[in-house]
């Protein structure tokens, strides 16, 4: 079963997508993998998430208050937010293979989102061509690789081979620097 779509896509080019919310605080974690179900359907890496004014111009401000007591006096105040994520594009489905590849168009604007199946990252993540797209995009390529390859061994069961087989991906793309491999591949497995 596909999970729900989540939000819909407000800016979209060939390499990044930026995906406004449904629900203030609905957005899928960090790393985690999602599909835009567009023709072709392009799958993507969450690479950051915010939550801002609707109005470009206005700040929220501080209130001294709880979220909650906000919302018993000043429920509208969250009508004025909202939650955002771009995501990396890292691959498409080009029936039936999946390319770990840019697609030939970015999604159309207001095309759905939605988290991946655990089964979906599992046929996305069972090659590791989308680690060099980390590494060469402007994301904090560290932090989204080390997201990106926990999310990956959990759908994959926790199998150590999968997990030993990316450690030696990494190894190949990153060798020439040992403190940077060394520092992403124990915090993978903190």
């Amino acid at each position: 079963m596909e999970p729900t779509p989540i939000g819909e896509v407000i800016e979209s080019t060939t390499s990044e997508l930026t995906v406004q919310c449904w629900e203030l605080h609905v957005s899928p974690p960090f790393g985690s993998f999602v599909r835009a179900d567009s023709e072709p359907p392009v799958f993507g890496l969450v690479s950051n998430v915010t939550t801002r004014s609707v109005e470009p111009n206005r700040r929220p401000a501080a209130y001294r208050k709880t979220a909650e007591e906000l919302m018993m006096e000043q429920p509208q105040i969250f009508e004025l937010l909202k939650t955002e994520f771009e995501a990396l594009v890292i691959g498409y489905v080009d029936s039936p293979a999946i390319r770990q590849t840019l697609p030939p168009q970015p999604p159309r604007i207001h095309t759905f989102v939605r988290p991946c199946s655990t089964e979906e990252t599992k046929q996305f993540t069972d090659h590791w061509d989308f680690l060099r797209s980390i590494l060469t995009s402007n994301a904090p390529t560290d932090e989204l690789i080390i997201a990106a390859v926990r999310n990956a061994f959990e759908a994959h069961n926790h199998d150590m081979a999968y997990l030993v087989q990316t450690g030696k991906e990494l190894s190949r793309l990153i060798r020439d620097d040992y403190d940077r491999l060394h520092s992403i591949i124990r915090r993978v497995a903190q």
